[in-house]
């Protein structure tokens, strides 16, 4: 989500710090409890010192800072462990090994998070296509099967990496926990929109579009600023457009659904801007237009080979240039 990203301000660094400042104090407090109790306290102890140190840079204006190289430490590193104190290109050996064993088990934790491969529900049949630009992925993906009918979602949370990867995580729980009880997908994001607020970092929001799968063909659809899913039809392709703004900026926001309706061998294609803000080596974008033109050329296909087609006109376009975002397509055809 390139180009919705808030670039920190001072203000933005004040209020970051503020609540890891809050954070750090309180990890202290429960370190200092904890050393009666531990025969060997000198690791609490060592990590106490840890704190005392972030706490000193912060009171000395220096926290965030590498200590290598004056640069700049990741913001999402530092909102996942406020203890760092270099940025990735000047870690340690044994500091670069466990940041790789700690993104191989997120790898491994996100992929058990996503939905099977190739799912088939009541007369509808979905293909999805999940690609993370790093490690792990700020893209979220689901699909919910309940028996007054199936939900879907595709999202993008703001930012790469560590974070948005926790965040995706938090928006799969949110929205996990609700569906079951929340028929409207306007209802259901408004719903999830108030605890994403209320547990999310400033600066960090995430667009999100959902739905339920209704009886006859009847689909209701509500979009939080996310890219504006394709209805594709015997005469043509359709853009459904958004409802309302990303999750995460304002707490009380409402949302309101569309409903439509998909004859058979209708197709309903939900991506993230890694599909159409993708750029090729004459700094060209894909763009919303070719993807609608591949669709309806396409449309006969089944939801894998369609999600094959699109993939392979997205690698030809890009003629070698390098992927800088994640990538996410959902197909979802309705089969009779």
């Amino acid at each position: 989500m390139d180009q919705l990203e808030v670039q920190p301000s001072q203000s933005t660094n004040n209020i970051r710090d503020a609540a890891l400042r809050s954070q750090l104090l309180t990890r202290r407090e429960r370190l200092h409890a904890a050393i009666p109790s531990v025969p060997n306290a000198e690791d609490v102890r060592e990590l106490l010192r840890e704190v005392d140190s972030a706490l000193e840079r912060m009171q000395a204006g220096t926290f965030g800072i590498c200590e290598t190289c004056h640069d700049s430490i990741e913001a999402d590193r530092l909102l996942v462990d406020p203890l760092c104190r270099n940025c990735l290109d000047h870690l340690s050996p044994a500091e670069q090994r466990a940041l790789e064993r700690d993104l191989d088990l997120a790898f491994q934790i996100q992929q058990g998070l996503l939905p099977k491969r190739q799912l088939a529900s009541d007369g509808w049949t979905v293909a999805y296509h999940y690609e993370p630009a790093g490690p792990v992925s700020g893209d979220y993906c689901d699909w919910i099967a309940g028996e007054n009918g199936a939900c879907f979602f595709v999202g993008d949370v703001t930012g790469k990496g560590v974070a948005a990867s926790m965040l995706m995580a938090q928006l799969y729980a949110i929205f996990r926990s609700l569906a079951a009880a929340t028929q409207s997908p306007g209802e259901l994001l408004a719903r999830a929109n108030r605890i994403f607020c209320d547990g999310t970092p400033f600066s960090y929001f995430a667009t999100v579009v959902g739905g339920r799968i209704g009886h006859a063909g009847e689909v209701e659809i509500s979009n939080a600023g996310h890219c504006p899913p394709l209805h594709v039809h015997a005469g043509g392709v359709a853009s459904i457009a958004s409802t309302g703004m990303p999750l995460g900026i304002l707490c009380e926001t409402e949302y309101t659904s569309q409903k439509l309706t998909l004859a058979k061998g209708d197709n309903l294609v939900l991506y993230s801007d890694g599909l159409t803000e993708t750029f090729n080596t004459s700094r060209e974008q894909y763009g919303a237009g070719r993807l609608s033109r591949l669709l309806e050329q396409q449309s006969t296909l089944s939801p894998q080979q369609l999600l094959a087609a699109t993939l392979e006109d997205l690698k030809n376009f890009r003629t070698g240039a390098p992927r800088t975002d994640d990538l996410t397509i959902m197909i979802i055809r309705r089969e009779g």
